[in-house]
C-alpha cells in the first residue's frame, strides 16, 4: 500500500489515446494548446493521422476541436481551406478565431474563471457574471429589472428573478430587456406597451423579470431586442418574434403587431438560424450556410438589397451569395450594419454619416462593401450602434470608427464631437486583451480576457457603473460588488 501511495505517473506515460481525449474534451483553447507546447516536448512532437501530417500533437488537438465547433461545421470545404490559409496554416489560430466568434454572441470564458457577457442598452448596461445578471444606469420603464421603485442604479446591481435560474444570454434595448437561461427559458422586463416583452395580458411596464409563458415549450438560446419588438432564437435554429410590426420587422409577411412570440415561417425552410440581430425597426438572421436574411424597414439601406423598400418577409442578401461569402455574424446599428465572414473579413453598409462605415468618407453604401483597411487583420467580433462601429481582432486589439459622441469611441486625445472616418486602434486599451465589446447610444463597454470591465463615454445616468463620473473620455474600470444597491424614489 505504501508503494502505491508514492507512485508517480508522468503525463508522458499516459496512453496516447487518453492524452488526446484530454486535449479534445472541449475546454481547451488555442492559447492553452500553445502553452502546452511551450511547456512540454510531448505536445511539440509531430503527429500523423492517415494521409494527414500535423506539426505537433497540439496542432492535431486544435484540428479535432475545430471539427467539433458549431461555427466551423457550417463551412463549406472551400471556406475551411480559405480560413486555414488565412491563419497561416495554423489550426491553433483557426481554433482561437472560432472560439472568439462564438464568444462574441455568447458568454466569454475569462482567465479568472468567470463566464461573462456584457450588453449596452440606450442608457443602461447589463452584465452576466457566472450565470447571475447585473444592471446599471437608467431604469426607464423597468428596464433594469429591480422593481417600480428603482429609478437608477449607480453601480452594477444584481437582478433578482422569481426563482433560481442560470442566465446564459442577455439583450438590452432602449426600453426593454430579455434574458435566456441555461434551461432555455426566456424572461423579459421593461416597457410592454407594444407587447415587445411577449406578455399579452398587460400593456403596462414589467418592472421585474417575468418568464415568457408563450415560449414555455420552446427552448431558446439567443434573444435580440429592437425598438418595441423582440426576436427569439431557439436551440433548433428557429426564430420567433413579437411586438410592433409597422415595417414588417417581425417577418410574418404582414404589418400586424403580435402580442406574443410567433414563429417566422419564412426562416423555417432555409436551414437553421445561428445568429440574430435587431435594429430599431429591422431584423437580421444568419443561417448555418452563411446566408444573411433581412426584413423590416429599408430606411438608410440597412437591409442591404440596394434600395430602401421595406421587406415584410425574410429576404436573402444576394450580394454575399453571388460572391460566395459565408457570413458568420452581423450587428444591427441604428442606421447601418456591419458583418463578419468566415475569413475574418468585415463588411459594412447603410448610412455613412460620421464615418460609421469606416471607408474614409461619409457616403452611404446601398449594399455590403468590404472594409479594405482591416484586410490584414483577422476580425472576430463586429459591433454597430448609433453612428459608430467597433471591430475586435483575434489578438485582442480593438478598432473603432464613426462619431465620437461624448467620447464613446474611446479615443481620449480626440474631441467628443470628432468623426473617425477609418478604423483606428484604441491604444487607450493597448495593455489589455479585449474579449467582447458592446456600445449603446453614447457609451461603450468592453470585457477583457481577465474578466475586467472598462467603460467610456457618457455616464450621466450611471450607465458605466460609476456614481461620480459624468463624461468618461478614457476607458475606466468598473467593479462588480454583490452589495451594490439601486437608487430608489423616496
Amino acid at each position: 500500500m505504501g508503494d502505491q501511495k508514492n507512485l508517480v505517473v508522468k503525463f508522458d506515460d499516459l496512453p496516447l489515446h487518453l492524452i488526446l481525449e484530454i486535449l479534445t474534451c472541449g475546454w481547451l483553447g488555442g492559447v492553452d494548446l500553445v502553452c502546452l507546447e511551450l511547456s512540454c516536448k510531448l505536445f511539440r512532437d509531430g503527429y500523423e493521422l492517415g494521409h494527414l501530417n500535423f506539426k505537433s500533437l497540439g496542432e492535431f488537438a486544435a484540428f479535432r476541436l475545430c471539427g467539433s465547433n458549431s461555427v466551423f461545421g457550417g463551412f463549406s470545404d472551400g471556406a475551411k481551406d480559405e480560413l486555414l490559409a488565412r491563419c497561416g496554416g495554423c489550426w491553433k489560430r483557426v481554433l482561437r478565431f472560432l472560439q472568439s466568434v462564438n464568444e462574441s454572441s455568447d458568454v466569454v470564458q475569462t482567465y479568472s474563471g468567470n463566464a461573462m457577457q456584457i450588453r449596452s442598452g440606450r442608457y443602461h448596461t447589463l452584465l452576466i457574471k457566472d450565470s447571475k445578471v447585473y444592471s446599471c444606469g437608467s431604469s426607464l420603464c423597468g428596464v433594469l429589472g429591480h422593481g417600480p421603485e428603482t429609478t437608477q442604479c449607480a453601480a452594477f446591481t444584481r437582478i433578482k428573478f422569481p426563482y433560481h435560474v442560470n442566465v446564459t444570454h442577455v439583450s438590452a434595448s432602449h426600453n426593454h430587456a430579455a434574458f435566456v437561461t441555461q434551461s432555455g427559458e426566456v424572461f423579459t422586463c421593461g416597457d410592454n406597451s407594444s407587447f415587445c416583452c411577449g406578455h399579452s395580458d398587460t400593456n403596462r411596464p414589467i418592472f421585474k423579470p417575468r418568464v415568457v409563458e408563450a415560449l414555455k415549450d420552446v427552448s431558446c438560446k439567443q434573444v435580440a431586442t429592437g425598438v418595441s419588438f423582440t426576436m427569439f432564437l431557439t436551440t433548433e435554429g428557429q426564430v420567433y418574434t413579437c411586438g410592433i410590426n409597422t415595417h414588417g420587422q417581425l417577418g410574418h409577411g404582414d404589418a400586424l403587431d403580435r402580442s406574443t412570440p410567433k414563429l417566422v415561417e419564412g426562416l423555417v425552410t432555409v436551414g437553421p438560424v445561428v445568429q440574430i440581430a435587431a435594429g430599431p425597426s429591422y431584423s437580421l438572421a444568419v443561417t448555418s450556410d452563411g446566408t444573411v436574411y433581412s426584413y423590416g424597414s429599408g430606411t438608410n439601406f440597412c437591409l442591404g438589397h440596394g434600395e430602401q423598400h421595406s421587406e415584410l418577409s425574410p429576404r436573402p442578401l444576394q450580394w454575399f451569395r453571388r460572391k460566395g461569402i459565408h457570413v458568420v455574424r452581423v450587428s444591427a446599428g441604428d442606421e447601418h450594419v456591419v458583418a463578419l465572414d468566415s475569413n475574418g473579413y468585415v463588411y459594412t453598409w447603410g448610412k455613412g454619416y460620421c464615418g460609421a462605415l469606416g471607408h474614409g468618407d461619409e457616403i452611404d453604401k446601398t449594399t455590403p462593401e468590404l472594409l479594405t483597411s482591416l484586410k490584414t487583420h483577422l476580425a472576430v467580433q463586429v459591433c454597430a450602434s448609433k453612428r459608430k462601429t467597433f471591430v475586435l481582432v483575434d489578438n485582442g486589439c480593438l478598432y473603432g470608427f464613426g462619431w465620437m459622441g461624448f467620447g464613446s469611441l474611446g479615443f481620449p486625445d480626440r474631441d467628443v464631437s470628432d468623426k473617425v472616418l477609418k478604423p483606428s486602434r484604441l491604444y487607450s486599451l493597448k495593455d489589455h486583451h479585449i474579449s467582447q465589446v458592446s456600445t449603446g447610444l453614447y457609451h461603450s463597454v468592453v470585457l477583457t480576457n481577465r474578466g475586467q470591465i472598462f467603460g467610456f463615454g457618457d455616464n450621466e445616468r450611471a450607465q458605466l457603473g460609476h456614481d461620480k463620473l459624468r463624461n468618461c473620455r478614457s476607458p475606466t474600470e468598473t467593479l462588480v460588488e454583490e452589495t451594490s444597491r439601486p437608487f430608489r424614489l423616496c
